[in-house]
């Protein structure tokens, strides 16, 4: 323990600092600190947060502690020109737990402590308020008798409850001093009854009181869940902050606020708050009257706000950040009570740091590590405005953020029409499937009851930049009815709906919503964010328009092209099931040869928009029975389409029937099979990449082949396409560099991975599947039960959400470490929707990849993240150096 028990602050100098948290708690140390820059701060002192782990083991007191206590109260009279129990001019406190950890709610506080019978009527005389002198006894009274007393609040509320019902009246501001002066003596006989003794009127006996329960209040169950749930150490303890009462409402010279060193909302460089002339704090927090502007205090107590405006520059510039004050102003004199970081919106977050670092408050490294992912990509979505009320009906997994309202449709078509004609609508869906994908593009987002993280719902509305729900069981569809039911409340079609992305909400009911923004301030932070990453940031994106929408927020080329969502429009999908049910090879090349052309284009759209950028181009990675319909009706429906017998179709649907697809007959499994379509899709590739060479464009086309296990199935694949390569390049007589690379997402893969690399160019984790094949966990079931595993402890994080790192993450490192062991030059990156999540990003930073991957609207979360993990990264290796 340490030798000091008592440290003063208030008056010139403070026996504490803002680094002496761990002794002073954080409350301490912030008005010790500003004690020692000059602040005025309401004087009093704190005893040490080492005695309270000593009082709770033994329940008493050093002998030493009472002399300090006793000192320090006549310094903060001295300080306060008032006397603690004096009947004429009475000196209150108030006693403040504080420990080094916030802690809000979780422990204990007493205010005006130091009222008695007789100093009651020396509040009165200056204060000339009865009614806000008896109001702060009957405070006291309830608060120390809960806190001290153990006795529970609502039997003082009971008492106050009956005489509000006796007078006819709803609200305390309705009750007048007599009115409070008879609610004392009722508690007063309330106290006597309960424990048969009178309430303490010896201020120095109410002030030991207080602080036993302050200490006493470290070990409330609920301090200690707060503990468990936070990781707070038991042994830390909590310091007891003993401080002079100060009141706003002596007089028109009186006053008390809250105010900002600037516009929390914003960020922008301009006094903001609010006060009362005449007022008691809490009367600004009740709403009990309407507050008036901060500029307004210059008018009524010019001196004061003057004051006020030099100390807010003060504490902006010594603590380097927005700060949250509260002032009160007694009889011309000024005081801060309390000075904290404030809090405040995302795009005033990032307006703050940009600001500061201009103003040379900061420097850019800091103002890049003080905007979380999570902030950014609020400014990049639409969100519900904070400030309006509304009614959640269920709860699924946010899986793409942001926030949409809309009608309910529970037809892809349907949203399709109703798009068409202008309406927004929300798609809800027990699952989607590739054949959604019209819908899911038409509506303004998706809500399904199936579903995990990286499910087609959530993989496609990411890319899409679209709000979406998935694995909401809480939510019953009936197909049929066309509607859905959740917390006893059933929706109909075209019934109104909102739903947020971002924390997996569905809402009744049209909610307000707050557009994103683009600011040139996000646009600057982020500018400064890539000069101290690393890793390079790509974008997963099949279309031009999403190509065009990465690069603007700063893509540095495509990390994955899903060649198999180009199939889905209808005139593509008819010539994709005509190879599907061709007899022989002749059959399959005379249809791929009408979807040649139609890649090609798709692919020229895409190497114009990434003009000098790589493009990673996936051959067809799905099994062919995705292309075709299941049911019997739509079965008939196609077979009359292609002129062939509904039995010969059935057939074919049944024959490509697998028991678990997602390990079948799918990525370069059908390449082996069916060459013949490796071999269309290169030559798409490499006739569109000449094309737009010969442009004057850039073109840096890069083949990635999926779902090998094997290094000779990569060998057997890249020998396909580089003798399609080399035709087409000789055929346009352009120069053309290119790569071939593998798609790293079967165990089997990493673990073999320095033979794999042989034959690859680049390295392209596809963590989705490798968390499927790994854990064994079905993406699209996963929402049934890792919520549980999660709460349980059994999961740290969903591991489709974040690399699972004692599992995935050792394949990761391991497949990493084999392939630059026989190719140095192997270029490697992830494109997984981990490449857009802030935690996975980081263990890819570590672990040595290139490049991350991710949807276009993640690219700027990935920017930021990328510089956050080289920052901690820079951080670690200096501390490392300082220790040697």
């Amino acid at each position: 323990m340490a030798k000091r028990l008592v440290y003063n602050f208030g008056g010139k100098k403070a026996q504490g600092s803002a680094n002496m948290k761990n002794v002073l708690g954080g409350k301490g140390a912030n008005l010790a600190e500003m004690t020692n820059i000059g602040v005025p701060v309401p004087p009093g002192f704190t005893i040490s947060s080492d005695l309270c782990i000593e009082y709770l083991r033994r329940m008493k007191y050093p002998k030493i502690l009472k002399q300090d206590v006793e000192k320090g109260i006549k310094r903060v009279e001295k300080l306060m020109e008032k006397l603690f129990g004096d009947k004429n001019n009475p000196l209150l406190f108030s006693v403040r737990s504080g420990a080094r950890a916030s802690m809000p709610g979780m422990m204990d506080t007493i205010l005006n402590l130091g009222l008695n019978d007789s100093t009651i009527n020396g509040l009165i005389e200056k204060t000339g308020d009865k009614r806000f002198a008896y109001d702060c006894y009957r405070r006291f009274i309830q608060m120390y008798s809960d806190i001290v007393l153990q006795i529970p609040r609502k039997k003082f509320e009971k008492l106050l409850d009956i005489l509000k019902e006796k007078k006819g009246i709803k609200y305390d501001i309705e009750l007048n001093g007599d009115d409070w002066q008879e609610i004392v003596k009722k508690f007063k006989k309330l106290v006597i009854a309960e424990k048969k003794k009178a309430f303490p009127g010896d201020p120095r006996e109410q002030l030991w009181g207080a602080i036993g329960a302050v200490f006493n209040s470290w070990n409330t169950p609920r301090a200690k869940e707060y503990r468990r749930i936070y990781k707070i150490p038991d042994d830390w303890g909590t310091a007891v902050n003993i401080q002079a009462m100060v009141f706003g409402n002596m007089g028109k010279k009186s006053a008390t606020g809250v105010v900002f060193t600037r516009n929390p909302a914003t960020g922008e460089n301009k006094i903001y708050g609010e006060f009362l002339q005449n007022a008691q704090g809490e009367d600004v927090v009740a709403g009990i009257r309407t507050p008036w502007k901060i500029i307004e205090l210059k008018k009524i107590i010019p001196d004061a706000y003057n004051k006020l405006a030099n100390i807010l520059k003060k504490l902006e510039n010594h603590y380097r950040d927005l700060q949250d004050v509260e002032f009160t102003v007694e009889q011309g004199r000024l005081w801060i009570l309390q000075t904290r970081a404030g809090k405040r919106t995302a795009l005033a977050n990032i307006k703050i740091a940009v600001d500061m670092t201009m103003q040379k408050l900061i420097k850019k490294e800091e103002a890049v590590l003080r905007v979380s992912p999570d902030e950014l990509n609020q400014v990049l979505h639409p969100m519900i405005d904070p400030t309006v009320k509304y009614e959640t009906i269920a709860t699924g997994l946010p899986a793409s953020p942001g926030a949409a309202v809309g009608k309910v449709v529970f037809d892809p078509e349907e949203a399709v029409n109703e798009a068409k004609d202008g309406k927004s609508v929300i798609l809800v869906r027990l699952e989607t499937s590739a054949d959604d994908i019209h819908g899911m593009e038409a509506a303004k987002g998706l809500l399904t009851a199936r579903g995990g993280m990286t499910s087609h719902a959530a993989v496609v509305a990411r890319g899409m930049g679209k709000p979406c729900i998935v694995g909401c069981e809480e939510i019953s569809i009936d197909m049929n009815a066309k509607t859905f039911t959740a917390g006893g409340v059933t929706v109909k079609k075209d019934d109104i709906i909102s739903i947020d992305g971002t924390e997996g909400k569905v809402i009744l009911g049209k909610t307000k919503l707050i557009k994103p923004e683009m600011t040139k301030d996000v646009i600057q932070l982020l500018k400064w964010a890539d000069s101290f990453r690393r890793l390079g940031v790509r974008t997963n994106a099949d279309r031009p328009k999403d190509a065009k929408i990465a690069r603007n927020y700063g893509a540095e080329g495509i990390g994955l092209c899903r060649t198999e969502h180009m199939f889905f429009k209808p005139e593509r999908v008819a010539a994709v099931r005509e190879m599907i049910v061709a007899q022989n090879e002749n059959g399959r090349r005379k249809a791929l040869a009408k979807l040649l052309p139609m890649q090609r284009d798709d692919f020229i759209g895409i190497f114009k928009v990434m003009h000098g950028l790589p493009v990673i181009i996936r051959t067809l990675d799905p099994p062919l029975h995705e292309f075709l319909p299941k049911d019997d009706e739509s079965i008939k429906e196609l077979a009359q389409e292609m002129n062939i017998s509904f039995s010969n179709l059935k057939k074919i649907v049944v024959s490509l029937h697998e028991s678990n697809p997602m390990l079948g007959h799918r990525g370069c499994r059908l390449g082996i099979t069916y060459p013949e379509i490796t071999e269309m899709q290169a030559r798409a590739v490499f006739e569109a990449a000449c094309e737009v060479t010969k442009m004057g464009i850039k073109v840096i086309p890069e083949v990635m082949i999926p779902v090998v296990m094997e290094a000779k199935e990569l060998a057997n694949q890249r020998k396909i396409v580089d003798k399609i390569a080399k035709e087409t390049i000789n055929k346009y007589g352009v120069r053309l560099k290119y790569m071939i690379g593998t798609m790293i997402e079967i165990p089997r893969a990493a673990l073999t991975a320095d033979e794999v690399a042989k034959a690859a160019d680049f390295f392209s984790y596809g963590t989705n599947d490798m968390t499927q094949t790994t854990l064994g966990f079905s993406r699209d079931d996963v929402a049934k039960f890792v919520p549980k595993y999660i709460e349980l402890g059994l999961l740290q994080d969903d591991p489709f959400k974040t690399i699972d790192i004692n599992g995935v993450g050792k394949l990761l490192e391991i497949g990493i470490k084999l392939g630059r062991k026989t190719n140095p030059k192997l270029e490697i990156g992830i494109c997984g929707e981990h490449g857009g999540d802030p935690n996975s990003i980081h263990f890819c930073h570590k672990i040595g990849m290139d490049y991350v991957s991710c949807s276009p609207y993640r690219v700027p979360i990935a920017r930021l993240s990328a510089a956050h993990a080289a920052l901690a990264d820079k951080s670690k290796k200096k501390r490392i150096a300082a220790t040697v």
